[in-house]
């Protein structure tokens, strides 16, 4: 059986009225801490082969208020899962909530019925049921886990798996921490996703003044000022929507701390320190640095990468990534972790003395979307970010077309299977032609990119000018290759061709156009290579997911193709990747900002025979996975 590492809760973490204490009473935690403990928190940690979880909820304070979370052990975060490669593992999972519950495992390659997705994999855990999950560890690495049920994860169900490598590790170091991000609302999930059904810049708090009109006047001219303002406006977009939901609601956690109590990580002299970075953000974007640090990437999504230094790197929610820091012994250093749209941080501290202190930085500017990231042609001014440079005139560009194609028939051509326009090299990228199908015309989809370009070497809005304005290098995609060659080599033999779209003036969110409710399954013949293109026919940045296949992101070396299982698409652009199905079943696949996940959805099969095309309609509404309660 595992053992149970106990660490004291933060002051900020006690549970609260007599139900939580006797729930912790029982459980052997503390109902308050001391406030002057020495050690600073740690989140729980279990080994071993087999685990006992169980879901509940416990009372929590990050803000003030009292509010009810969603935990595992009771413990926000979840406990991280320490397991060794090659080894079977055994999680029986116990539901004590009054509605259905799963757990899906991020990252880790499994049987379909093991993957805990409520509808596609198996039905959920009932009320008061106990479902036991077991798999074999074919990798290594870090991954985590969250529930896949209505909005359990935005309300503290998630926890970092760390599995431990059976062969020596080529990442040498002395001790490692999880770092685990994450965003907590005091409102109710289903409140947040009413306001911004209702009104999709709700919780936007930087949209336009007067003051920004008048600066924009007096740096780009009256003239090209009211052009662009007047293409905002037909459009009805905003530049300044990054995020959906921001700091306004979102008090921003790092291990379950506030910034106020700033989770701290030990270490002593002369270490080499691994922070596995894991994005557990519901709907957050994280810019990551440590100032005064170096950080060497060596693994991105678990799997390990040909080490890069960098100064930031961008996490989007669910993605995860390892870094490598030697810190010195009289210096604090604090770990930053600002959100996208610079309303809100989450910080901890790397010290090996809790007496030193590390001072916070500013968050840096807020970031204004441009001509860039609307996928018009910019094929004169790449690498540059316009949401900086006011000066210029780009009213005349006309790479998107918002008038749906009126005059254009667009019937014949799927975009699913595009085999015939010629494939690129294996690794290199998609030469496909963009086509945007019949599904995308109607008021469901806001926009529609003409001209994307790859987001392989954008670091994203935002990041584009912090090597000259700061001096800090910015991880991009293009950086990270696979550390050991790549496995399958085989030419892809069709390409997948799908559009992210949305409007988010309605806060409707699809693919091609279809939501998930009314969409065809994605049908893969096992054993087949495929090229997926996404493009992102949105002003928002994607974390698309799939489940149970690696995604191998297309970086331009096709010998040492990284493997991800999160890949972003930024506003705009597009990215390409290739997929082995080599796991029978049925997927999700999906966009992991968890209000978006409703509807830019699909169900991916991958079935032996090519036959099985029968229709996908299986009760979508007894469906728990995000959006549904």
């Amino acid at each position: 059986m595992n053992k149970l590492l106990l660490p004291a809760l933060s002051r900020r973490r006690f549970v609260t009225g007599a139900a939580g204490s006797a729930l912790l009473l029982g459980s052997g935690l503390p109902v308050r801490a001391a406030q002057n403990s020495s050690a600073p928190f740690q989140v729980p940690e279990l080994r071993g082969r087999e685990f006992n979880l169980t879901i509940g909820l416990q009372g929590v304070n990050f803000t003030g208020k009292d509010r009810l979370a969603t935990t595992v052990n009771q413990s926000l975060p979840a406990p991280v899962l320490r397991w060794k490669e090659g080894e079977r593992v055994r999680i029986n999972v116990t539901n004590t909530l009054s509605h259905t519950s799963s757990i899906h495992w991020h990252g880790i390659i499994l049987p379909s019925n093991m993957d805990g997705v409520p509808g596609f994999s198996f039905d959920g855990i009932a009320p008061g049921e106990t479902f036991t999950y077991e798999f074999d560890l074919n990798q290594s690495g870090t991954y985590w886990y969250h529930s896949h049920s209505g909005f359990q994860e935005q309300t503290g169900m998630y926890g970092a798996i760390v599995v431990e490598p059976k062969d020596p590790d080529p990442v040498v170091y002395d001790r490692d921490y999880v770092v685990m991000l994450s965003d907590w609302s005091d409102e109710h999930p289903s409140d947040v996703f009413a306001t911004l059904k209702k009104m999709g810049h709700y919780y936007n708090t930087r949209e336009r003044t007067v003051g920004d009109l008048w600066q924009d006047v007096k740096n780009k001219g009256l003239g090209a000022t009211w052009k662009d303002r007047q293409m905002w406006n037909q459009m009805r977009m905003s530049d300044r929507d990054i995020s959906d939901v921001t700091g306004m609601t979102y008090t921003y956690l790092m291990n379950g701390q506030t910034p106020d109590d700033n989770w701290t990580a030990l270490f002593n002299a002369g270490e080499k320190i691994r922070l596995r970075f894991v994005n557990a953000g519901a709907m957050t974007l994280f810019d990551v640095r440590i100032p005064g640090l170096k950080m060497t990437v060596v693994a991105s999504d678990g799997q390990n990468i040909q080490p890069i230094t960098a100064d930031e790197f961008r996490i989007g929610s669910a993605e995860t990534y390892d870094v490598i820091v030697e810190p010195e012994a009289d210096k604090a250093y604090t770990i930053f972790a600002q959100t996208i749209d610079r309303s809100g941080y989450a910080c901890g501290r790397l010290t090996a003395d809790t007496a030193l202190i590390a001072e916070v930085p500013e968050m840096d500017y807020a970031p204004v979307l441009g001509h860039m990231d609307m996928g018009m042609d910019h094929s004169q001014h790449s690498g540059m970010d316009h949401s900086q440079h006011s000066g210029m005139d780009h009213s005349q560009h006309s790479g998107m077309d918002h008038s749906q194609h009126s005059g254009m028939d667009h019937s014949q051509h799927s975009g699913m299977d595009q085999a015939h326009t010629g494939l690129a090299k294996a690794g290199m990228g998609s030469t496909a032609e963009i086509v945007h199908k019949d599904s995308e015309k109607g008021p469901q989809v806001d926009m529609q990119t003409e001209m994307p370009v790859s987001g392989l070497d954008d670091p994203g809005i935002g990041l584009r000018d912090h090597d000259t304005r700061y001096g800090r290098r910015v991880l991009r995609y293009s950086d990270i290759k696979n550390l050991t060659p790549t496995l399958d080599k085989r030419e892809p033999g069709r390409e997948i061709q799908l559009h992210l779209t949305g409007n988010m003036h309605r806060y409707i969110w699809s693919m091609d156009g279809i939501p998930f409710a009314d969409a065809e399954p994605l049908i893969l013949n096992y054993g087949e290579r495929v090229r997926i293109t996404l493009v992102n026919d949105t002003m928002m940045t994607h974390p698309i997911h799939l489940h149970g296949l690696w995604s191998e992101l297309e970086t331009g070396d096709p010998d040492y193709i990284p493997r991800k299982h999160t890949i972003l698409v930024q506003p705009g652009k597009k990215i390409s990747y290739l997929v082995t199905a080599d796991a029978e079943g049925r997927w999700a696949y999906h966009c992991h900002l968890l209000y978006h996940m409703a509807g830019m959805f699909r169900e991916v099969r991958v079935v032996k025979d090519g036959t099985d095309h029968q229709h996908h309609h299986h009760n979508h509404k007894g469906h728990t996975h995000g959006g549904h309660s």
